[in-house]
């Protein structure tokens, strides 16, 4: 089949593992033919890693934006520290490219990244440090951004980094501590947008696509689908409109950003 420049597909959340049918949808995915990547809490990848396998999925995204057990039970109000930590083990075991994603928000976690970046010293993976983003009800406020620069220094702190080749497409700049095994990478999505480059389209649990995390406008394809009709055409003018940086919604920096004029959803329905 055509699958039209699609590389890549991610399933993500909200939660996609927690779904009745994840093992069904899981499976039709995996015969698609494309890389298929999923992004979880990973509280159940231990149920499903034979799903995971079968279905070919390569790489696994894993939220956590802790490394402290009672922080992440404040965080997520679940005592399921150990389980998520064991489960990162479990996809390392099964040689599953892992990414860890977390976002840095001040008086929070920031002090914790030079942790985060001492996983990669003997562990195949990335660490994704995610600049905190404004979202429908997640109370974003701009003092607590940590940046890419302040990332940067807080990891220079301990380490000698050196960058990593980007990719045409890449949402994130990759680094590397000498000698470590894995390696890390900053999302600057506020202090150093890469909307020049984005070729990544979202569509959400109930048959929206948007063309940007920060799109004002969806389009419809579900009812589209279900009437009969071409959806080629309708996913084409998405893309047509997508707009130069940001969804159209911010300009200059993003410590002028006024939420109260902020047209979203938040970000678990649009596929975190």
């Amino acid at each position: 089949m055509s699958h039209r420049g699609l590389k890549r597909y991610g399933l993500r959340g909200g939660e996609p593992l927690v779904r009745k049918d994840a093992p069904e949808i899981i499976a039709c995915l995996g015969q698609l033919g494309i890389e298929l990547a999923i992004t979880t809490n990973g509280i159940r990848i231990d149920e499903m890693m034979d799903e995971l396998i079968q279905a070919n999925v390569k790489a696994i995204n894993i939220s956590l934006d802790t490394l402290e057990r009672e922080k992440f039970l404040k965080i997520t109000r679940r005592d399921l520290f150990d389980r998520v930590k064991r489960n990162i083990d479990l996809a390392l075991q099964h040689q599953i490219r892992l990414k860890i994603n977390v976002v840095v928000m001040k008086g929070l976690n920031e002090n914790e990244i030079l942790d985060f970046i001492e996983l990669t010293r003997d562990n195949r993976l990335e660490i994704r440090f995610i600049e905190f983003m404004p979202f429908s009800g997640n109370r974003w406020t701009s003092n607590q951004v940590f940046t890419l620069q302040e990332i940067l220094l807080k990891a220079a702190e301990r380490y000698e980094i050196i960058p990593l080749p980007q990719e045409p497409n890449d949402t994130s700049k990759k680094y590397k501590v000498p000698g470590y095994i894995g390696s890390f990478a900053v999302i600057s999505t506020m202090s150093e947008p890469f909307c020049g480059t984005c070729n990544r389209m979202r569509l959400t649990a109930d048959g929206k696509l948007k063309n940007c995390l920060f799109s004002k406008g969806e389009t419809d394809l579900l009812t589209a689908l279900r009437n009969g009709e071409e959806i080629l055409p309708l996913i084409q003018q998405n893309i047509n409109e997508k707009a130069k940086a940001l969804g159209g919604q911010f300009s200059g920096v993003f410590e002028s950003i006024d939420t109260a004029a902020l047209e979203n959803r938040s970000m678990i329905t649009i596929g975190g």
